[in-house]
């Protein structure tokens, strides 16, 4: 089996999204700062990241963690206790990949898709790619997670805006995944006590 091609998770999301310093961010917080700058990932990365241990309520940070995924960490569907995990293995295709994302869907069980906020121009291109995402039939079982990145470069209203022009409020009334929305800054670490507990979720 190709680690490449069965990852625990993947990151998708339009070019010059955010993925790249989100995940690098994730496995190494001190690594992304306000001078810190990447290229576009041509072909795919991978990413080991371990969650830090600290002990506090993390449910408690920035960002939109709903109710459903917190209790999805202590109790498991069939009433059990669930041990969450410790480390996880994400796989980055780049967005000039999208053609052929597809290719990396099967054995998928949760999906990191980002959107860059700071870029209202970009947000329909990513809604196309979303939807795309959302209507494949391999992926009807998946969890996803839905990054408003770059938060500290956008003015508060550009959530509202972001999630009104993907149509977020309609969409999940009609799909058949779970999709948890965070908001998030590589730079200030926004909402990354989320993202560690939504991909805690075995």
């Amino acid at each position: 089996m190709s680690l490449a091609r069965h990852p625990d998770c993947l990151c998708l999301g339009p070019k010059r999204s955010g993925k790249t310093h989100l995940l690098k961010a994730l496995q190494d917080p001190d690594s992304i700062d306000e001078t810190s700058y990447s290229t576009p990932t041509v072909g795919t990365s991978i990413y080991n990241i371990i969650f830090p241990t600290d002990g506090k309520n993390t449910f408690k940070s920035t960002g939109h963690m709903v109710k459903e995924e917190e209790d999805s960490l202590k109790i498991g569907k069939k009433g059990k206790a669930v041990v969450p995990l410790k480390s996880i293995r994400v796989l980055e295709i780049g967005g000039n990949m999208a053609p052929i994302w597809r290719q990396y869907f099967d054995g998928v069980k949760k999906l990191i898709y980002v959107v860059d906020t700071a870029n209202l121009c970009q947000i329909s291109s990513a809604g196309v790619l979303l939807y795309s995402i959302l209507a494949e039939p391999r992926l009807q079982k998946v969890r996803i997670l839905l990054v408003l990145s770059k938060m500290d470069y956008a003015y508060r209203q550009m959530r509202n805006e972001a999630l009104l022009m993907l149509q977020m409020s309609k969409l999940q009334k009609q799909i058949r995944q779970t999709v948890t929305i965070v908001e998030a800054s590589s730079v200030s670490k926004i909402g990354f006590s989320n993202i560690y507990d939504w991909l805690k979720i075995p």
